[in-house]
């Protein structure tokens, strides 16, 4: 990614240990796998044409 920010997420602790446990059984920080999995959803949902990890910067809204 070419620009990262921060931002504070709220959920459940139970999620929140969860996904844990997801990004850990995939070898990625919980950070990481957020990350990949919201780029999936979005792409799946058709909102974002661009690979997981992709670099969206060189595209221009339509």
């Amino acid at each position: 990614m070419a620009h990262e920010v921060r931002m504070t997420l709220r959920l459940p602790e139970d999620l929140r240990d969860r996904l844990r446990a997801h990004a850990k059984s995939e070898r990625r920080s919980l950070n990481s796998e957020l990350v990949y999995m919201l780029e999936v959803g979005l792409r799946a949902a058709g909102v974002d044409a661009s690979p997981p990890g992709g670099d969206t910067a060189g595209s221009a809204p339509a």
